[in-house]
């Protein structure tokens, strides 16, 4: 069974880029340990194309060599939160209409040109004074990805909501990341174990 996960810099997790089976240091790491345990008997080829950086524009530009070519038994998303942080930090003005048609070309083509199963992780974010902007710009953002996943997603992952109710029980808001965005090794592990559990119904 082929697992293809795409996405930004979450997803990337400092992988080695000139080798796709080598997952990083992030949660596919995690969420392939989990899967290989849930599944022994089963044959899994793993495979990490997440870019730190990549906007939706951009995974979509390069969809079909790091994603439709490989013909994924499934295939994973996560992306978003660039899409909002750049048009603070780089001035690149995406408007959320743009971040949904960006996202749905994704969607239809995989859907279209594979017969892949479809798992979408939220874009989330923790609380965090340095980018607290990003707060108000997922209000918009979260409800495009939901609509998407309704229509198109085997498996939707609310990271966002799940986030949510672990921190009710972590007092520390840094816990699972020192920016808001970017997981560290405890939220990398809390969304691996999300992940593997919300995928196993469409593995068996």
């Amino acid at each position: 069974m082929k697992i293809v996960f795409q996405g930004d810099s979450i997803t990337d997790a400092g992988r080695d880029k000139r080798n796709y089976h080598e997952l990083g240091a992030g949660y596919p790491k995690f969420a392939a340990q989990h899967i290989r345990e849930a599944f022994p008997e089963t044959d899994f080829e793993f495979i990490n194309f997440g870019i730190g950086g990549n906007r939706t524009c951009q995974v979509f530009d390069r969809l079909y060599e790091d994603g439709i070519a490989f013909q994924p038994d499934i295939f994973s998303i996560l992306i978003g939160i660039n899409d909002a942080w750049h048009r603070h930090s780089h001035k690149i003005a995406t408007t959320d209409a743009q971040i949904e048609l960006n996202y749905r070309c994704i969607l239809e083509r995989m859907k279209n040109e594979t017969n892949a199963k479809i798992v979408i992780l939220a874009p989330f974010y923790l609380d965090c004074p340095d980018n607290a902007y990003l707060k108000e710009d997922l209000k918009t953002l979260l409800p495009i990805v939901r609509a998407l996943a309704k229509e198109y997603a085997d498996v939707y992952i609310p990271l966002d909501e799940i986030f949510a109710e672990a921190m009710k029980t972590q007092p520390e808001p840094m816990y699972y990341s020192a920016d808001g965005v970017h997981p560290n090794e405890n939220g990398r592990k809390l969304i691996g174990e999300a992940y593997a559990k919300a995928v196993a119904p469409i593995i068996k």
